[in-house]
Order: C-alpha cells, then structure tokens, then sequence
C-alpha cells in the first residue's frame, strides 16, 4: 500500500455522509452494489435474515463506521466498526492518531490454534487413561485430520493432543482431552466441533470410559494478540496539565484497574466497546470473543485488566495488550451477511491473524481513549455533546435543528428530552 494511501484523513468526521462513504468507496475500490449495500439502500434484507436464524421477523439496524489514523506494522488501515454508543469511534480514532505520532502500532499474533474438549467419565483410573491417550495421540490427530476438509487441504488441522486430570469434581474423577486444531483463516467452531465429535468413540475405546461433553472451548488462550505503542509525552497535553503529567495519571487509572477488579470490569468494557465494534462489522462472533477475553483477564485466579501502561525515562506513555482473538475471515456470517465482506475489504486484509492483530489495537486505542478521559477531564465531557445530539433526535430535531439545540442545551447544562421537545417547537415556530 502507498504511502499516499494513508488512514490520516483530517476533518473527516466533518465530512458528509455521502462524502464519507465516497472516500470509503474509494479507498477500497468498491463497486457500485457495494456501495449501495454500505449506505443501506440494500444490505441484509428479511428472506436473508431469515435464512440466517430462526423464526425471523425482520431485520434490526446499527451504524457502520470507519475509524482513522491506525497505522498498524508500518501499515494504514481504515477500520471498519458497528456500534450503537456515540463517542466510540470518534475516540478510538483519535487515540490511534496518538498512537501515530509514536510510530504507530506493532502488533504480532499466535498461530490460529483452536482448543476442542472431550470430556470423559466413568474410569477406574484416570491416570492410566491419561497415559493411554497420550500414547494414542499421533492416531488421534490423524482421525481428526480425515474430517477436516477445506482446512486441511488448506494447511491446517490437528496440531496436538493433550490430557487435563481432574481428580475431585462433585461427579467423581474426570479427564478431559485437548485437540488443539489449527483453523487457518476461518473462527473453526464448526470444524473444531466435527473433529472432536468424531474423535469422542476412539476415546472411549482407549480409555475404557464414557464421553460426555465434546466441545470447542472459548478461551483460545493459544490463538492470541497483542498490540503496543507509544504516544509521545506531548501528544497528551492538555489546556491546563503537562503531557507527562497526563502520562503519569494514566499510568496511575492502569494500575487501579490491574489490582481491583472493580475497576477492571469496567476498564476492560471500554475495551470490549472498540473491540465487539469490528468483531460485528466483519462478521464474527462477539460473544465468543466477549468470553474469552473475560475468561483470560481471570486467568491469574483474579480478575484483572486486559493492557498494561507504563513511562519511560523521557516521561513518554507506553502501552500494551494481549487477549485471545479467535477470528475469520471465511466461513459463518463473514460470507452470509452481505456487509461484512465489504468491511473485510475496506480493511485489505489477506489472513485472519492480520484481522487479530487490527482487533488489538483498536482495544489499545479505545482503551486509551478511555482513562485519558478519565484521567484528565472526567468521562462526561465527551459525552455530552453526542448525548446531546442523540437527545435532539429523539425530540424530533430535523438534522438542520440538531446542531442549535445540541449547543444550546449544552450551554444551559440542560440536555433533557423536555428542554430538546420544547427548542424544536420553538425554532419550528420561528
């Protein structure tokens, strides 16, 4: 990619719609259906929809926007992100620009490995079915590999075989047996799924026991990323604190959610809030990301925050995260929903471990986002504006009222729905 192709794109949220959605349109090459498909005048329709899940009555909207400035691995991207909540992409863009002026982000990922569980009962010892099962492990991984289709002709499949002894459980002495399974560019939920469901008879028949449980698990804890970056000491300045200081004070909100895990939960939400956005927008599964990062941040057997912040000598902020991120880029909603190909191709990605490593650092960004808000002015003032705006809508503000009302509750310190019904019938009345 060109240097002249590049994700800083100043005022673009002054930008119309159309402007925007042009500058999209363009950066990605989109074709004409494309485009129309972003802007919504086709998309997902209800014969989709109701293809896609049960009992279908419709289709439910969200927005779709792209968040600038990341420059990831010496590269620019423009990110693709569904969400609901104002602030989020305007923020997470921001933050990115920050990221920037240190060098931008550089981000690495694990190999798209895959964890399936068969969980086995009724054996009369289970450390001998431990051992047998591990003396079986290169036929296991070959029967795993006969169900594996497309990903293994594709280079992927079983990679491993490991056991898990689980001596007191309020249901007796239980093993559990890992496949650990490369899934390539797809999630691999379903292949992961078949292959330890074909392996569950050939376990029973070396154990001597009963398989109950055969499932993937979704705390991919060996298919992770992680992401880091520096914001120059004087990028965080404010009208009223130093840069270093900012810097400090952030460090100071990081270690608060690092030990309390009051602070984590909702610390590791505001990272979830950029993360889940892209998740949808390509297509993947939040849910299953939502689990297993929160799964991850208790690894240590207390919950605790998914980045870690730092300075270095010359007063400037470090920063970085490592969460599983078990994404596709193939298969599932990816390739059903009609819109999350066109994200997947604003993005310009060729692997689902480049599409990980993007996911990082938006949850870096938003993360930083976040407590410099925090840290500094108190997280209301952003919000107040967009709340404002979403107020004036709600009265029925038409887009030419929106800005006038949104400024003038702003300056009353009044954003309620009654002030915002009461200034539409007043500026409709003049």
């Amino acid at each position: 990619m060109s240097k002249e192709h590049t994700s800083r794109i100043p005022g673009f949220y002054k930008r119309s719609l159309a402007e925007r959605a042009a500058v999209v349109a363009q950066w990605a090459k989109l074709t004409p259906q494309e485009q129309t498909t972003l802007v919504g005048i086709s998309g997902l329709n209800a014969m989709q929809a109701d293809n896609m899940i049960e009992n279908a009555i419709g289709v439910y909207a969200l927005p779709l926007g792209v968040a600038t400035n990341f420059l990831v691995n010496n590269e620019d991207y423009l990110v693709p992100m569904v969400v609901e909540e104002p602030s989020v992409v305007a923020a997470v863009s921001n933050a990115a620009k920050m990221f920037r002026a240190g060098g931008g982000f550089t981000a690495t990922s694990d190999a798209p490995i895959m964890i399936g569980q068969i969980q086995v009962l009724d054996l009369p010892d289970v450390y001998a079915a431990a051992g047998a099962v591990m003396a079986n492990r290169k036929m296991l991984m070959t029967e795993a590999d006969k169900v594996g289709g497309s990903i293994v002709k594709r280079g992927g499949g079983a990679r491993d075989i490991q056991v898990r002894p689980f001596m007191e459980t309020p249901i007796g002495p239980m093993l559990v047996v890992h496949l650990l399974y490369d899934c390539r560019d797809a999630m691999g939920a379903n292949a992961i799924n078949t292959a330890v469901e074909h392996l569950a008879p050939h376990i029973e028949a070396i154990t001597g026991g009963r398989v109950n449980l055969r499932i993937l698990s979704n705390l991919t804890d060996q298919r992770k990323a992680r992401a880091e970056g520096i914001i120059p000491a004087a990028e965080l300045e404010t009208d009223s604190l130093k840069g270093v200081d900012v810097a400090r004070a952030i460090v100071e909100a990081g270690v608060f959610a690092e030990v309390d895990p009051y602070r984590a939960a909702t610390h590791n939400k505001g990272i979830m809030n950029g993360i889940d956005a892209v998740i949808i927008a390509t297509g993947n599964d939040w849910r299953a990301i939502e689990a297993g990062a929160h799964a991850y941040a208790a690894r240590g057997g207390s919950y605790t925050s998914l980045t870690k912040w730092w300075q270095d000598e010359n007063g400037d902020l470090h920063g970085s995260i490592e969460l599983p991120l078990a994404v596709g880029i193939v298969g599932g909603a990816t390739r059903v929903h009609p819109t999350a190909p066109i994200a997947l191709k604003i993005l310009n990605i060729e692997s689902a471990n480049q599409l990980a490593e993007i996911v990082a650092c938006v949850g870096l960004a938003q993360n930083l986002a976040a407590i410099r808000a925090l840290a500094t002015e108190g997280i209301q003032r952003g919000h107040m504006s967009l709340h404002a705006r979403q107020i004036a809508i709600a009265a029925g503000a038409s887009s030419d009222l929106i800005p006038r009302i949104v400024q003038t509750m702003i300056e009353e310190d009044n954003i309620r729905l009654e002030r915002a019904k009461a200034l539409v019938n007043e500026l409709r009345g003049k």
